[in-house]
């Protein structure tokens, strides 16, 4: 099928999709630490508190994540993202009015469970299992809404902070996404099941079969992969988490950096679509090895960047990486393990990765605190990518042999 034709046939499950990942955005680190400074300055934090505060909440919501992620083998998404939007909108409200910082965690926990975990995992789980032969391109367009919002959203609140009171923003967030629920609910009148339901009994995983969680986790590759998927959303997170910060060690205005975002989103959106077409021919197998090289780079440039043009090279070999990790990672788990379970499994797996998250930002706080400088930090995580690459190209030549010859030719 076309491209074109796919669209027209799936328009409304894939504009589902992207809106969810969009709707995201309201929990993920791009778009909070936008009001960092503020939040900063309103609570008398510093880098390590503000830091510690993040790590807590988002910790919190990795080990919640493990419970209720799986609640997407059990329920449509149309029932889920009532549920999970509503308490997002909820929320961007604390935000608005917490006066503590006993509140403030709690709400970045909400914020972060129900953004950037359950409604990126509903949206995710939903194009994994409703799409088999297309999955790869079924993921790219749906996650063209976290591209979305990485672009715009943090451009348009830096400049509406100039002249808007950060809490009241919080509250136009809320409205937002309840606007895009009501949306969604259109868009998933009738959901895919009957196709999901055929295709996902034909999509087996490693040795012919569909693994449950458990023996997915007690299996050497899901151990093998954590360390790979879960360092873009633990580092890409740190550098987002710190870019006021980052900007001030570097000299130049955070409305000059963030004005870089929207070119390297458009460039990630461009790779998505190129990882996802080749991910169709190919496998995950072939490519996850090399997928993490382009971030090395850009860690390592971000180390060394004494220039914006630095730091926007950096921003482009990142893009990269992040185009892969919005398609190859959920693709990982339906192909090497089937599709059966596919919602606990990546239930686990998104814990793990928004765990990650939650370590990058505290772990580095309290460094930076310590005296360690930013630039040291960033040279340090281009080190863990280049080894966890190297790993992950021992490990897949030794599971791709498990794989069905379909997937695995």
């Amino acid at each position: 099928m076309g491209l074109l034709s796919f669209l027209r046939s799936n328009s409304a499950w894939l504009s589902a999709g992207a809106l969810l990942t969009f709707l995201s955005s309201f929990g993920q680190t791009f778009f909070i630490s936008v009001f960092a400074g503020r939040i900063r300055e309103d609570f008398g934090l510093s880098l390590g508190d503000w830091g510690l505060i993040y790590t807590v909440g988002t910790g919190a919501s990795a080990v919640v994540m493990v419970w209720a992620g799986a609640l997407t083998d059990r329920f449509r998404a149309r029932t889920l993202a009532v549920g999970v939007l509503t308490a997002l909108a909820l929320a961007c409200v604390g935000m608005s009015l917490a006066t503590s910082a006993a509140a403030l965690t709690f709400v970045i926990f909400l914020l972060r469970f129900t953004g950037q975990g359950m409604t990126s995992h509903i949206a995710i789980v939903a194009m994994s299992r409703w799409f088999v032969a297309s999955r790869g391109r079924a993921l790219s367009i749906a996650t063209m809404g976290f591209a979305i919002g990485e672009a715009f959203l943090p451009l348009i609140f830096v400049s509406l902070l100039a002249t808007a009171q950060w809490r009241m923003l919080w509250s136009a967030s809320a409205l937002a996404v309840m606007v895009g629920l009501a949306i969604v609910l259109l868009l998933l009148r009738q959901e895919r099941t009957p196709q999901s339901a055929e295709e996902s009994d034909s999509a087996l995983g490693m040795e012919a079969r569909h693994w449950t969680r458990g023996e997915a986790m007690r299996h050497w590759l899901f151990w093998l992969m954590i360390p790979v998927v879960s360092g873009p959303p633990a580092f890409v997170t740190t550098f987002f988490f710190h870019q006021v910060y980052f900007t001030e060690v570097k000299g130049w205005e955070l409305i000059e950096q963030v004005s870089l975002y929207p070119a390297y989103t458009l460039f990630a959106l461009l790779t998505v679509f190129a990882w996802g077409a080749t991910l169709d021919r190919t496998g995950t197998g072939r490519l996850l090895p090399f997928a993490y090289l382009p971030i090395a780079v850009a860690f390592a440039l971000f180390g060394t960047a004494q220039s914006l043009p630095a730091v926007a090279v950096g921003l482009g070999f990142m893009a990269v990486t992040v185009g892969a990790q919005s398609t190859l990672p959920m693709a990982f788990w339906a192909e090497f393990f089937g599709t059966r379970h596919i919602g606990s499994i990546k239930a686990a797996a998104a814990a793990a990765m928004v765990m990650g998250s939650a370590l990058g930002p505290g772990v580095t706080g309290v460094l930076i605190d310590a005296g360690v400088g930013i630039q040291t930090l960033y040279l340090g995580i281009s080190g863990w990518f280049l080894i966890a690459s190297a790993a992950m190209w021992i490990g897949m030549k030794r599971a791709r042999a498990l794989l069905p010859r379909r997937a695995g030719a």
